[in-house]
């Protein structure tokens, strides 16, 4: 485009954000005009209970029925909604077609402190078929997780890798100096482009596979919520671009988690989204661990859900707009079960990996769990605070118990017992935030935790503690040591603010 273009480009996305913002076309906005119910529904991908409402000439009606419900409108009351940069500069801007009728969707995006416009392609809710292979989505589950669980501490660089539309991108441009937002396809680098001009942003949008458009460089903070879907390489099964990488099985993930080291300053932290076959006789531990072990990178990677290859695949094949009852569908869901038979996959685990490259050489920490409930969010703090234990805990395991650690102040204790009985069976300790962890403990760690108030180190209050049960102290200490790790890994214990 010349530059008299890309002026006058400017100039009616200027406009069209000032009209956006006057109809108040933000996530508030249009939950107040809609109504719970309503806006319930369209999460679910139901419009009747929209269409419902939205038959009035307000703007957030008009523009609603536009991008939400694919509804052509005519000139006139694209004008009411947008006054200043009007149908004409939709058209300009290639937003919609000649008959009125939205070539993209255009829908409000908001975190606790921003509130954002992107740009997508068509859903199939509008569409009403399959998706076309180079489809660009927009915000779904996977991104908004990837965003929730994404530190937020201040860089200098960071990089959204597969950005798509660019929903990690606004969240990056908040906390780093310089956005790099890289994807394979060009319709998702030309998404990438309009949305950083909509929001007036200045990302460094690339093209290309992978780490190849970055190669050599190094940043603080990666993120990426990568193709990572596994999908049959059989003709017939389409290639969707957003979430198919191009390879066998899991691999796109495993390479991206053994490739991000090179790219990471010392300390950087790279995040992403993954899936992981278990085949049979091994388990998803040993799957993370096999793709760790070439790499000198910190993990905590926790497994947020399992399928089975059935379910799994109802769910891709669901997902491109394929319809139970169809001949493509029957072949499609033939196809996911054949490509996992062949490697005798038993199961498919989805979650989120965290790595850390270590600033100076030393063990890493490795650490791998399940936790398929609720979660705080955002979550990026909680994750913030546990690498930064973990990472304490790896730099300094000589020092654990010299160390006057105090209770968090989101922990509870509970004690169950037989009625009548003088001591507890169970004492368990909860979390109020972060994966809301559970944890059961003995009589000593109990004692030790109702005093551990930051005053005490650890050795002098299990060695006073050992005195009061008439316990060997060596024995205790040697006992409650990686239980006082773990307490401090995972912020049941934190240092004195």
């Amino acid at each position: 485009m010349s530059h008299t273009g890309l002026i006058a480009r400017a100039g009616l996305l200027a406009r069209l954000t000032d009209d956006l913002r006057a109809a108040d076309f933000t996530v508030d906005g249009i939950e107040q005009h809609l109504g719970p119910v309503a806006t319930a529904a369209l999460h679910r991908e139901q419009t009747i209970p929209a269409r419902r409402v939205l038959v009035g000439d307000h703007p957030l009606d008009i523009l609603l029925r536009l991008f939400a419900l694919g509804e052509p409108q005519s000139d006139a009351l694209i004008d009411i909604a947008l006054p200043s940069c009007r149908a004409e500069g939709l058209r300009s801007l290639g937003l919609v077609d000649d008959d009125g009728r939205a070539r993209f969707d255009l829908s409000p995006y908001a975190d606790e402190r921003h509130s954002w416009w992107l740009v997508s392609d068509v859903p199939e809710t509008i569409t009403g078929g399959p998706l076309e292979d180079e489809h660009v989505l927009g915000v779904g589950g996977a991104s908004t997780t990837l965003a929730s669980w994404t530190i937020r501490r201040s860089v200098a660089r960071a990089l959204d890798l597969g950005a798509g539309c660019g929903v990690q991108a606004l969240h990056l441009a908040g906390h780093a100096d310089q956005v790099v937002a890289t994807d394979l396809s060009r319709r998702a680098v030309e998404m990438l482009e309009l949305n950083a001009a909509l929001n007036d942003e200045a990302w460094d949008v690339r093209a290309g596979s992978l780490f190849e458009p970055v190669d050599g460089e190094r940043f603080d903070l990666i993120v990426s919520n990568p193709p990572f879907v596994i999908t049959p390489r059989v003709e017939g099964v389409p290639q969707f671009e957003y979430r198919d990488g191009g390879m066998v099985g899991d691999a796109l993930v495993r390479e991206v988690v053994q490739q991000v080291e090179q790219l990471l300053e010392p300390g950087g932290v790279a995040q992403l989204l993954g899936n992981w076959e278990v085949p049979a006789g091994r388990t998803w531990v040993d799957i993370v661990a096999e793709w760790l072990a070439p790499t000198g990178l910190d993990a905590w990677v926790v497994q947020r859900e399992t399928q089975d290859p059935a379910e799994y695949a109802e769910l891709w094949v669901r997902d491109g707009g394929h319809r139970p009852g169809t001949e493509q569908y029957d072949l499609m869901y033939a196809a996911w079960l054949d490509d996992f038979a062949s490697r005798e996959v038993e199961q498919i685990g989805f979650g989120v990996i965290t790595l850390q490259r270590p600033r100076a050489p030393r063990s890493n920490f490795r650490v791998s769990e399940e936790h398929y409930g609720p979660v705080a969010a955002p979550m990026g703090a909680a994750v913030d605070r546990e690498l930064a234990a973990l990472t304490w805990c790896a730099e300094h395991a000589d020092e654990l118990l010299d160390q006057p650690w105090r209770v968090a102040d989101d922990i509870t204790e509970e004690r169950f017992g037989a009625p009548g009985a003088e001591d507890p069976s169970v004492i368990r300790v909860t979390q109020g935030g972060g994966l809301g962890r559970q944890l059961h403990i003995d009589t000593a760690i109990a004692a030790y935790l109702s005093v551990a108030d930051g005053y005490l180190t650890a050795r002098q209050a299990l060695d006073a503690i050992a005195t009061l049960l008439e316990r060997d102290p060596g024995e205790l200490i040697e006992r409650a040591t990686p239980i006082v790790r773990r307490l401090v890994e995972t912020g049941f214990l934190v240092t004195v603010s």
